[in-house]
């Protein structure tokens, strides 16, 4: 069959999910409510469903009354009872699938359980959605004349009393449909290697004479493979390599930062950058508008959503509500429950609503990354964007970053001190560090109020990183590729520390 025909028939299918897409868009709310309701009614039989007693739960509140919100640890005792073989302890299918992930705050090894219908309902119909809106707004797209570079994890499936755990990514390509896997490349056995550095001279390999429209991965480990392939082939830009490129699907961290070097080796005012929300835990959101920042939050996945003000996060009055009550641009805790059996999690992410008709959202960092020391509530959205500025002003180029406080002592007041590895260092970093700390104080007032007249925070302090620290740190702790993400803001001096000491 010519390539043309599939390529139309594949947009053709994909493209009838828009009409579902339309009924969560018209009818958020209610889609939410009666998601919730059948997540509740499927696990009534489930120990935590009797536990609770599901089956006399019939509304929100109740709801709200029975079931506390929990973090990873307070879950973790029932999780291990599955992972040994027990089944029905929160989900009332059988559960198999473990995404292994470590998060960044902490080392120990959390297993998020993944059911059959979370696979199916959340990641993979994420996927084709993503695909779905994209080219829904690009009607001439010839995405699937070609093929979808993608780049994952580097963990390899493992087995426990029968039940299997992984990276997310592995256990994805472990269970592709047969048109995910016609449609990508490298081979589902390079994308699963281990070791990453061999993993990248494979994909470079199995990829450079392949017709290759888009390519889907984190910015930050996307960027190292993009700039071995140009290195390896001596090319200047990507299109040189792949001259149909169009797309690139991209998550995992702030794009931001990366934006202007991916556009120095895509050099195409047509190329267009699709970010997604998703982790182990589920697909979560979509950008459903080309050249947006903004991610349609997506409804119809079996994840029931709630939010916490962060205003309020971890004190006393610390309060939960649902979809229809969140405001505009406030920042939220996300709580989700889920068709894997996470019920009311804490994932740790937070984000703001950008449009509450449709529900979008912009990311804007982690319950745990943030610092507020001294009362300055700074989030990773606001560095992420306070780089991108300073490196747009004074012609510099950042791979990677993180800040810790430098804590006040005797009479001696505090202040933020960076490690920033830059690809393109400033030609005087007294003008950048300058122009970064005036852009953070426009983007967060708290800040700017604490460092008006040095009232609170004296200027930020920044240590220029020797090449590859961060590489160097992450590999030392067996964490190159994949999800793997530097820790961006800390209320502690521990990362940082680390990295001093390398």
């Amino acid at each position: 069959m010519p390539l043309s025909i599939i390529n139309s028939f594949a947009s053709w299918v994909l493209k009838q999910r828009i009409h579902q897409i339309e009924l969560f868009l018209k009818y958020p709310n209610e889609v939410q409510e009666e998601l919730l309701h059948n997540l509740i009614t499927a696990s009534e039989n489930t120990v935590i469903g009797k536990q609770y007693e599901f089956s006399s739960i019939n509304s929100y509140q109740t709801f709200t009354e029975r079931v506390p919100i929990a973090t990873y640890e307070e879950l973790q005792p029932l999780i291990e009872r599955t992972r040994q073989g027990e089944q029905a302890v929160f989900w009332e299918t059988p559960i198999k699938w473990f995404a292994k992930s470590s998060g960044t705050t902490n080392a120990k090894s959390k297993f998020i359980p993944v059911s059959t219908e979370a696979l199916e309902d959340c990641h993979y119909k994420g996927s084709k959605d993503l695909l779905c809106l994209y080219l829904n707004n690009n009607e001439d797209s010839e995405l699937f004349l070609g093929k979808s570079l993608r780049l994952g994890g580097s963990s390899q499936i493992y087995e426990n009393n029968n039940t299997f755990f992984g990276d997310l990514s592995a256990i994805l390509i472990e269970n592709m449909p047969i048109w995910a896997e016609f449609s990508s490349t490298p081979s589902s056995k390079t994308s699963l290697m281990s070791e990453w550095e061999a993993k990248i001279a494979a994909i470079i390999n199995e990829t450079k004479n392949e017709n290759v429209t888009s390519f889907a991965g984190v910015p930050s480990w996307m960027l190292v493979l993009m700039n071995k392939v140009l290195e390896n082939t001596g090319k200047e830009s990507l299109l040189e390599i792949w001259p149909n490129l169009e797309v690139y699907f991209h998550g995992g961290v702030s794009f931001s930062p990366y934006k202007e070097q991916y556009k120095k080796i895509l050099p195409s005012k047509d190329f267009k950058y699709y970010e997604i929300y998703n982790a182990s835990e589920g697909f979560f959101a979509i950008q459903d508008m080309n050249n947006s920042s903004d991610l349609l939050l997506m409804l119809d996945y079996g994840i029931f959503y709630e939010f916490i003000p962060m205003d309020t996060f971890g004190t006393p009055s610390q309060k939960v509500i649902r979809l229809a009550d969140v405001e505009l641009n406030k920042n939220y805790a996300i709580v989700i429950t889920t068709n894997s059996g996470l019920w009311r999690y804490l994932i740790g992410d937070t984000v703001r609503f950008t449009s509450l008709n449709p529900y979008r959202i912009r990311v804007t960092g982690r319950t745990k990354h943030h610092i507020n020391v001294f009362g300055e509530e700074l989030m990773v959205e606001n560095t992420d964007q306070a780089i991108a500025k300073a490196c747009e002003l004074t012609q510099t180029e950042v791979i990677d970053y993180t800040v810790a406080p430098i804590f006040m002592q005797d009479k001696e007041k505090g202040a933020h001190e960076w490690m920033i590895e830059f690809k393109k260092k400033p030609a005087d970093v007294g003008l950048f560090q300058k122009v970064l700390d005036e852009t953070l104080q426009t983007l967060n007032s708290d800040y700017e109020a604490k460092r008006h007249n040095n009232m609170t925070l004296n200027p930020l302090v920044i240590n220029v990183a020797r090449e590859n620290l961060f590489y160097d740190w992450l590999k030392e702790r067996d964490k190159l590729g994949g999800q793997h993400k530097i820790p961006r803001l800390s209320n502690q001096r521990d990362y940082l520390e680390q990295l001093k000491e390398m």
